[in-house]
């Protein structure tokens, strides 16, 4: 079994003057990965890893993840280019749909929003290998494009998507795959199946694709207790929209019922340990390292570590050291 890296995630909610200091902390603790979050109106994601980056010598910096409509295709692969010019081998790029209501705050809702985003990343991974690149599409437009300044060290370009669609067009347009929170081992397995179809429509079947997880993480001596505070969270992003990612472990008929008996309240108090167990890396150490050889083994690359909103960057960083050390 391959054994995926991991990472933390710096959540948009810390004040990103604390980049410098809490990524040189993640290194320290001999994780692997930091995660930049970059939602609407917090921190710039591009900005923050680059300040991540100029703060670290090691570990991989993602952008996690950007909406790509956003952006004008070229202005935005020149920025990552010079990042990953200057930092080879260490950047991730992390590309998304965004949320609708803040894609249209800001009038940048594309005509299809699978369809901008295959173009985009198409774009972005041409021009990264130095390509020629042209396109002419309601999304994009490239005439003759060409960087002086290419990376020597190609970064991947990955997804942050979730739909069977969506996922089909990962496999056929990008590097890599990054499946959110609630992602557990028997999601992996399926979502690799519906990249691989998409791989194969364009003859890219047996090409190496990234796997990067983001999960809920938190530790502490008594395993049960620890998960049971994601129990409302958890419940909440169920009913509200995320109810077919429990389909393959097999838990959306009884989530449903726990729902229809008496709502969101309901299904936090009697959703049982093992989903919960499923869907988070939470507990103790040793449970924590259990679900990270489970994601691995459904083939996880990497392995993004999310806290809880409001935890203290040095419990973080604690955490971090007291798991890297057991992983070793």
């Amino acid at each position: 079994m391959h054994r995926a890296t991991l990472g933390v995630m710096f959540l948009r909610e810390y004040d990103p003057a604390l980049i410098p200091t809490f990524a040189r902390q993640v290194e320290a603790a001999g994780l692997d990965d930091l995660w930049i979050i970059e939602d609407a109106f917090y921190n710039g994601g591009l900005s923050g890893a680059a300040v991540a980056l100029a703060s670290t010598e090691r570990i991989s910096i993602g952008i996690g993840i950007q909406p790509a409509v956003v952006r004008n295709a070229a202005y935005n692969t020149m920025d990552l280019a010079t990042l990953a010019r200057i930092y080879p081998g260490r950047l991730q790029i992390g590309f998304g749909h965004g949320v609708a209501d803040w894609i249209r705050q800001v009038g940048e809702f594309p005509s299809s929003q699978v369809g901008a985003l295959e173009t985009i990343t198409l774009a972005t991974r041409q021009l990264l290998r130095g390509e020629t690149v042209s396109f002419n599409t309601p999304d994009v437009y490239l005439d003759q494009v060409k960087l002086e300044y290419p990376p020597s060290v190609v970064p991947p370009v990955s997804l942050g998507v979730t739909g069977p669609k969506s996922l089909q067009m990962s496999g056929r347009a990008a590097d890599g795959t990054i499946l959110v929170e609630l992602t557990g081992p028997a999601l992996v397995e399926e979502s690799r199946i519906r990249i691989a179809d998409g791989q194969a429509e364009v003859n890219r079947t047996g090409e190496h694709h990234q796997i990067t997880v983001f999960t809920h993480w938190m530790q502490g001596d008594d395993g049960p207790a620890v998960r049971s505070t994601w129990r409302q969270m958890v419940a909440e992003r169920i009913a509200g929209g995320s109810m077919r990612q429990l389909v393959p472990a097999g838990f959306s008929g009884d989530a449903q019922r726990l729902l229809d008996e008496g709502g969101v309240a309901n299904l936090a108090a009697r959703m049982p340990d093992a989903w919960l167990q499923e869907m988070t890396v939470s507990g103790t150490v040793a449970d924590c390292l259990t679900q990270i050889d489970r994601l691995s083994a459904a083939g996880a690359h990497r392995i993004g570590l999310v806290p809880p909103i409001g935890t203290p960057l040095e419990t973080i960083t604690a955490w971090a050291t007291e798991l890297n050390a057991a992983r070793a």
